[in-house]
Formats: structure tokens, C-alpha cells, sequence
């Protein structure tokens, strides 16, 4: 589809290049703060999984860029944000980049000496697998993309601290919810108006980390396995059937977002020039380091002729 026709049927993929987003999420993390004041009295945030950096744009101008520019101003007390990915993204103002894993301790210890030795008042997460259309095998993949990412979070939030995470809804999300229960006695599920009705993508919004007494972020994944085995038998899958029945668990579900404001399924009409053109305007910032360049340009050889593309030696 068309960079016209596209802004036509998604108005905010529209909006977020014309208030010079990066991508159409940047709405997303606002909505879930008009609702939930996320960013008060914030500090320090980690954005995991940051690039192409949206969610780090909102931190910078919600958290970063008043503060700044405040006339109270100090340097050294500006709030810190650090972005975390395996892949590059182009710089953000405010915004202290770290390519790494979120899955390795390592990765903490670098937040942690970004925060002088503190840890973070939020953490947020709008990372996402490859999706493959398979709802059960989307909402599984992205259920452990967010328990990976608790193995950060128990490292660098501070008791008390906010965890948002993107999920996917599905039948295992009864099992999600408990596993982030153990950690946040407030856990609601989120629905921004900026993210379709079609769409099984929800938001995990967590409150007030309270990890529980004694706990060794060491032994988080054994933690998390006894959630779907209550019985405590070696032979259950880790999974949500028992929570069915009596034991059914009910998920605090929200929509956010000015329910007046744009649906974000449905197609709007296009502004026009003086003269009655649309010109419709480039992406912000393109990936600088897409994990899908080769395929593009071996797409590009083959339209010009090239059947393949020189292949690196085992050498090289």
C-alpha cells in the first residue's frame, strides 16, 4: 500500500509524521499516561527494546525537554533515560543509548551506572516478536519477550517503580497476569485508543514493585514455573488451565485514551493543498540498522538483474 493510502486508512501512522514521531506507537505510551500518570515524579526510566526509538521520543519530550528547559534547571539533576536494543537507532535528545541483550544481568549493571549507582522509577517496554499470524504462538513468543524483559526489571526498578509492557491477549494471558502479580500488586490491562480494535495487542500496565520477601532475582524463572504449576508437581506444563472454573481469574481490562478522539480502524479524509494535492510526508527516522537489510537488498539485486548477491567467504 501507498504512503497516501495509508496515511488515508491509519490516521495515526499520519499524525505521528506530521508531530514528527518516529512511529505511530509514540500515541500509544501518551494515551497510557493520560490515563495512568505514568511519568509522575519520574526520574530515571529504562525503555527496553527502544528502537527505532518512539517511546524513547515520548520520554525525552515529556520528561527530558521540560525539565531543561525549565528555569530551575541544573545539569545534574535532569532526568535520566536510558534506551536499551540490540540494534542501533539514531540519537534522541536526553536519551542515553545501550546495544545490548535485555536478558543479560550485564545489561542491568550498565542501567544501573548510567544511574550513578540508583535504580530506575519506570520501565517500559513496547518490544514485540516477528509475528506470524498463529494467535497461541504470538501471545506464547511475547509472553516470554515480557518475562525476559522481568529479568532486567527485577534488576534496575526500585521498590515501588512502574512497569509498562506490551502483551498479546489470548488464552494463556490469565497465566501472564499472575506471573506479574507475584511482582506488582496493581496490574491492569490497557487498550489505547491508538491501537486497533483488530489487533490482539494489549498493554500490561504494572504498579508499585514490591518483589516478594527474600527474593533472588536468581530465582525468577523457578518463581514464575510454580505460577502455572500450583501443585507444585513436576510433571505440569507451565500453563493457565488450572486458572479456569472456580479459580478463574478476572483481568483488570481498560480502554484508554480520549474516546471522542481518532479510531484508529477507521479511514479519514486526506488534507489538501491550496491547489488540492495531498503531499504526503516521509517517515521521521527510518531503522539506520534494520535486522531485514540484506533481505532488501538482495530484493534490490534481483530487481536489477543480479541473481545473488556476493555471499562473505568463511574466511572474512
Amino acid at each position: 500500500m501507498g504512503r497516501a493510502s495509508r496515511d488515508k486508512r491509519d490516521i495515526y501512522y499520519r499524525k505521528a509524521k506530521e508531530e514528527g514521531w518516529r512511529a505511530r506507537s509514540a500515541f500509544k505510551l501518551i494515551q497510557i499516561d493520560e490515563e495512568f500518570n505514568i511519568f509522575e515524579g519520574v526520574k530515571r526510566v529504562v525503555d527496553l527494546c527502544a528502537a527505532p526509538g518512539s517511546w524513547s521520543q515520548v520520554l525525552s519530550r515529556k520528561l527530558y525537554l521540560p525539565a531543561k528547559l525549565s528555569p530551575d534547571s541544573r545539569d545534574n539533576d535532569l532526568p535520566l533515560i536510558v534506551a536499551i536494543d540490540l540494534q542501533p537507532m539514531a540519537p534522541i535528545e536526553g536519551v542515553i543509548q545501550v546495544q545490548g541483550d535485555i536478558t543479560n544481568a550485564r545489561t542491568a549493571e550498565v542501567v544501573i551506572r548510567h544511574f550513578d549507582g540508583s535504580k530506575a522509577d519506570l520501565v517500559v517496554c513496547d518490544g514485540a516478536p516477528d509475528v506470524t499470524g498463529l494467535h497461541d504462538m504470538d501471545e506464547f513468543v511475547q509472553s516470554q519477550l515480557i518475562l525476559a524483559g522481568l529479568t532486567i526489571v527485577t534488576h534496575v526498578l526500585k521498590e515501588g517503580g512502574k512497569f509498562i509492557a506490551k502483551i498479546f491477549r489470548g488464552k494463556d494471558t490469565s497465566l501472564l497476569y499472575c506471573q506479574l502479580k507475584l511482582f506488582f500488586p496493581v496490574v491492569t490491562f490497557a487498550k489505547p485508543k491508538s491501537s486497533r480494535n483488530s489487533s490482539i495487542e494489549a498493554f500490561a500496565v504494572c504498579e508499585n514493585y514490591s518483589p516478594p520477601e527474600g527474593f533472588d532475582p536468581k530465582d525468577l524463572h523457578r518463581l514464575l514455573e510454580k505460577v502455572g504449576s500450583p501443585s507444585g508437581a513436576d510433571d505440569l506444563d507451565c500453563s493457565s488451565g488450572w486458572l479456569e472454573g472456580a479459580s478463574k481469574v478476572y483481568i483488570p481490562f481498560l480502554a484508554c485514551g480520549d474516546l471522542s478522539g481518532y479510531d484508529s480502524d477507521r479511514s479519514y479524509p486526506l488534507p489538501k493543498d491550496a491547489d488540492g494535492t495531498y503531499q504526503s510526508l516521509d517517515p521521521v527516522q527510518p531503522p539506520i540498522a534494520p535486522p531485514y537489510k540484506r533481505a532488501l537488498e538482495m530484493k534490490k539485486a534481483s530487481s536489477h538483474g543480479v541473481k545473488e548477491l556476493e555471499k562473505p567467504s568463511l574466511d572474512s
